[in-house]
């Protein structure tokens, strides 16, 4: 905890950026969720008793599968496969896209007091927006049309937002981020790594690095959340609800 509040002092300013960041995209999360009520003509509250709760266990659920993470072959050390996602992609479906952001930032909060931060707050940062940039469009979508049908488009335009946010995002920021963090270090000794184990990176590449490493990953990722999404949320729904 001392090294947290630390690395909070030390990083204050990027702390603050993070902070805004959250909020802004928390409030377009409860924006889309009120505009989705209006038309569905819902009037249970955005955050009931019950949902706290329920954001409460599925956040804790996250934190253990982002704990447990899978290297891939053709992916640097860096890089690797989790399905904290999952939990927040149910939440969002059962409560709203207000709830899976809220859950995804208890997520990283919780993964803070547990183990602190090793990049000054910068993978923290990539994993709460790459997370909810599939999250929030997927739960609003649905939110909007919740059919069978309106699951399975939701999710789908969730992985495809992931994918190209994700990769645009990793070679504009997080790739220079890290690599001004490890003692400033080339963002071409990162692709170097890519191109180690993935014979389609090119050497000083960023375009190939994201398009065959992170551009996979995000779809990996996604299309596997997506598929057990879709199998697990309509026999859950109405125990978390609580209309079983």
């Amino acid at each position: 905890m001392n090294e947290l509040v630390t690395a909070v002092k030390e990083h204050s300013t990027y702390v603050l950026g993070f902070a805004a960041i959250v909020a802004a995209i928390f409030l377009l999360a409860y924006f889309l969720e009120q505009a989705a009520r209006k038309k569905n003509g819902t009037k249970e509250k955005v955050f009931s008793t019950r949902k706290l709760v329920m954001i409460g266990m599925f956040s804790a659920v996250a934190v253990v599968l982002m704990l447990l993470e899978f290297p891939l072959p053709f992916l640097p050390a860096f890089y690797k496969l989790d399905f904290s996602e999952l939990p927040v992609l149910v939440c969002g479906f059962a409560f709203g896209p207000a709830s899976a952001v809220m859950t995804e930032f208890i997520k990283i909060l919780v993964k803070l007091l547990i183990k602190g931060t090793s990049s000054a707050f910068v993978g923290e940062l990539a994993n709460f927006v790459v997370g909810c940039s599939m999250a929030l469009p997927a739960a609003a979508i649905y939110s909007f049309k919740k059919t069978k049908k309106g699951a399975l488009v939701s999710l789908i335009c969730g992985v495809v937002i992931m994918t190209v946010f994700g990769s645009f995002f990793n070679a504009v920021y997080l790739l220079p981020a890290f690599a001004a963090l490890y003692g400033g270090m080339p963002v071409s000794a990162l692709v170097a790594m890519g191109a180690e184990v993935n014979p389609l990176v090119k050497e000083g590449s960023i375009v190939s690095f994201v398009i065959f490493c992170t551009a996979p990953l995000n779809i990996i990722k996604g299309g596997l959340d997506a598929i057990v999404t879709m199998l697990i949320y309509k026999p859950l729904s109405p125990i978390l609800k609580g209309t079983k």
